[in-house]
């Protein structure tokens, strides 16, 4: 699997996430997402019990835009 950059929160300083890539995976549709840890107590209680192979990312919307785009430039 590759991953292509798709872009990053124009707030975040040089080397800093959020960030979103697209992935070349041919049997489903997946993106990467480089972001914040969910670290908040009341947002993991919300969310509820996460696998230990998987974490939560929060990233801004701005950042979403990017995933959108994606789909606007590729006709889907």
């Amino acid at each position: 699997m590759h991953a292509r950059f798709l872009g990053k929160d124009p707030e975040s300083q040089e080397g800093q996430s959020p960030t979103l890539f697209g992935t070349d995976r041919t049997e489903r549709v997946t993106c990467i997402v480089q972001g914040w840890r969910v670290t908040d107590p009341q947002a993991l209680s919300d969310i509820g019990e996460v696998p230990d192979h998987e974490t939560l990312v929060e990233v801004p919307e701005e950042v979403l835009k990017y995933y959108a785009r994606r789909y606007q430039e590729e006709g889907n």
